[in-house]
């Protein structure tokens, strides 16, 4: 066993048995380098990653090829998933060497982890060829090899950040809408050709801004997915992404965060179109995520890998999910099984005459579908199982967290709630390991927190999550956690522009700070930030915070018009911004139906990022209480709040204010009441139902 045995990392103990003198990365690894004056072989992949297992087997596994890297470099395995930092940078260095990226990647560095020669994916006897090159021009061109890792990291360090602008304008939206169409396929959905990653971040942007051309590109994208063999039609969940442009054979890990971004989009689908094949979706994937991704200590899992064991023992992509017509006659007899074959196109698409199964019309008798979906499902589960990584990355578990507290209000799913709520307990019992302002670490295993500390996504995310619980619980502690994690998003990861960088300003020195405005397969930090930012200055009415999110959405602006679909998160948050956004105050008792009536009418509003803030009152109690809130003391205005708004000054302020936009706020007539404001002013209140829907649709 070499160094990686103590890890808590899922991918680097698959490597822990390896020939190879594996280092984690540290301080140890480059003074190993530095001592032995050889360079480093940085080798950063992920446990799911179906081409990282690949070259493991042919070549880290080998004897040969790992005496030669035992000899000739210093070995630093990196899971790109618990060091978002360290990948980033030296993904930058392979994409500028070479013109691509992807996983698993390669980087030869200096002793002082400079990059000078790169690539991802090595056959062996490729790799081995690259290994004694790479060796030889360390020993004969010392100079030249130098002189190349100094101009790829001035090269880097100059690449930073993104041209920013204004706060994105209604045109601007617009205008991203027409690029986005520029690159729509049409008849299978998406945007360009294969291979095709689902587009989350775009689709939630879509549906905010609402026209009939976005929704068009919306509703034929989600359903194209949904129907396709990318989404597991028998036990819910989307794969990574297709390979193919008609979303039919897919790359068959499948990751935590896609679930939860697609989870909450089709969520939203549902509430704006009422769409059958939407809520199937919601419902199934969420299923999925409870009874698959679940950890012991409440958290989920990062990922399922695409491989499982063959019958030789031989991993092979997919086996788990595919069918041959054989293989549906052994399970349903000949009747059932010539029938699923069409329902499912089992007819060849993917290797060795197997098929992904596809659902592309509704059956024709959903009694007989339940039937055989059930029994191919339990079959299935006689197979064995993809490998699971059960690392709990907070980014991840926030975006569930605000999927499954939206969905469990939605579709009356208190099991969906509860999950959340205990998603963030753990996050904020284990993750966080300090308060005032919050820290966070970025990982943890079987109820063991990880040292990786976290990085902008994480806490972006995770108040994102917590500002999604509060609202539909009205539980406060969530606001006041949201609250601690901003502040440290504030102090620690601005830049000299108004954006932010993805590492904090205390975090680990490497040659380059990371720093991406844009999406990949989750929403960029910066985005991210902007919309939890955003969300918390309507509730509390803070110009801080509201200032850092426009700030934050000026690099929207400059790629809104060219490269629209890698600011899809950006592009929600400047609807939500343009919009107000909407916020909406309850007032009354938790366990009063006319209370929750109105809580549901407020979140069954596609009004894009409407706030909710929920308050448990009683006619005549008297002034606010005197509770500390985030942004001061309960019953004064916040530090740069904005006017009281048109409060009737006759309705007593009976709320205990824990929340701002709920102060002065009270029952009305003894009723529970609404109050629908913009920017802290607020119109009259209402206590119907009704009332609430027509106040929200002006």
């Amino acid at each position: 066993m070499n160094r990686l045995g103590d890890e808590t990392s899922p991918y680097l103990l698959q490597h822990a048995d390896n020939p190879v003198d594996w280092f984690p990365w540290g301080e140890e690894a480059f003074a190993e380098a530095r001592g032995r004056d050889v360079p480093l072989l940085i080798s950063v992949g992920y446990s799911a990653c179906h081409w990282c297992h690949v070259m493991a087997h042919e070549s880290f596994e080998d004897e040969a090829t790992a005496r030669l890297m035992n000899e000739l470099f210093v070995n630093v395995k990196v899971d790109r998933e618990e060091r978002p930092d360290v990948d980033a940078v030296y993904m930058g260095a392979v994409q500028a060497m070479t013109g691509q990226g992807g996983w698993p990647m390669t980087v030869f560095a200096t002793p002082g982890g400079h990059p000078f020669y790169a690539g991802t994916y090595f056959p062996r006897p490729h790799f081995q060829r690259v290994l004694h090159a790479v060796s030889q021009a360390w020993g004969q061109d010392r100079e030249g090899v130098l002189a190349q890792g100094e101009k790829v990291v001035e090269a880097l360090v100059e690449r930073t950040g993104a041209p920013s602008g204004p706060l994105p304008t209604a045109e601007t939206l617009d205008l991203a809408v027409r690029n986005l169409a520029e690159s729509f396929d049409e008849q299978r959905g998406g945007f360009g050709g294969s291979p095709k990653f689902p587009p989350s971040m775009v689709l939630e942007f879509l549906l905010r801004h609402g026209t009939r051309d976005a929704m068009t590109m919306a509703e034929t994208t989600m359903e194209a997915m949904a129907r396709g063999g990318m989404y597991d039609q028998l036990g819910g969940g989307f794969a990574r992404y297709s390979v193919d442009a008609g979303w039919v054979v897919p790359h068959f890990e499948k990751m935590l965060y896609d679930n939860a971004l697609l989870l909450r989009v089709y969520a939203h689908w549902w509430r704006a179109t009422g769409s059958v094949l939407a809520k199937r979706v919601v419902l199934e994937t969420a299923e999925w995520l409870l009874r698959e991704m679940r950890t012991p200590e409440g958290g989920f899992a990062s990922a399922l890998d695409a491989d499982s064991e063959g019958p030789d023992g031989a991993h092979c992509e997919g086996l788990f999910y595919v069918w041959t017509p054989d293989q549906l006659r052994e399970v349903l007899g000949e009747d059932d099984a010539a029938w699923a074959a069409s329902v499912f196109e089992v007819t060849g698409t993917f290797e060795h005459g197997t098929s992904v199964l596809q659902l592309l019309t509704d059956p024709d008798d959903p009694a007989r579908f339940d039937r055989v979906r059930t029994a191919l499902r339990a079959a299935r589960e006689l197979r064995p199982r993809p490998g699971r990584d059960d690392k709990v990355v907070a980014s991840w578990n926030g975006l569930v967290i605000a999927a499954l507290a939206e969905a469990g209000a939605l579709f009356e799913r208190p099991d969906l709630l509860d999950a959340a709520r205990e998603t963030a307990e753990l996050l904020d019992d284990l993750h966080t390991v300090s308060r005032g302002p919050a820290r966070l670490l970025r990982t943890s295993r079987d109820g063991r927190a990880g040292a990786n500390a976290g990085m902008l996504e994480d806490y972006a995310n995770t108040a994102e999550g917590f500002l999604a619980l509060y609202g539909v619980t009205g539980e406060s502690r969530w606001f006041h956690r949201a609250a601690d994690l901003l502040e440290t998003v504030l102090t620690r990861f601005p830049d000299e522009s108004g954006g932010f960088y993805d590492a904090p300003d205390d975090g680990e020195r490497l040659f380059q700070r990371p720093q991406d405005p844009a999406d990949n397969a989750t929403p960029s930090g910066q985005f991210a930030a902007a919309g939890a930012l955003l969300s918390y200055a309507a509730l509390t009415g803070s110009a801080r915070h509201r200032e850092a999110a426009e700030a934050a959405l000026g690099t929207v602006s400059a790629m809104a018009e060219r490269y629209a679909r890698f600011a899809g998160w950006g592009l929600a948050v400047a609807e939500a911004a343009l919009r107000g956004p909407v916020e909406v105050a309850i007032v009354g008792p938790a366990d009063d139906a006319r209370t929750r009536a109105l809580h549901t009418a407020a979140l069954m509003s596609g009004t894009p990022g409407l706030v909710v803030a929920l308050g448990t009152g009683h006619a005549g109690t008297g002034p606010a209480g005197t509770g500390h809130a985030a942004t001061g003391q309960a019953g004064t205005r916040p530090a740069g709040a904005g006017p009281a708004g048109s409060v009737p000054g006759d309705l007593p302020a009976n709320v205990p204010v824990d929340v701002p936009l709920l102060e002065g706020r009270g029952m009305v007539d003894g009723s529970p009441a609404a109050y629908v404001c913009r920017r802290f002013t607020c119109r009259a209140p209402v206590t119907t139902p009704a009332e609430l829907r027509a106040e929200l649709a002006r």
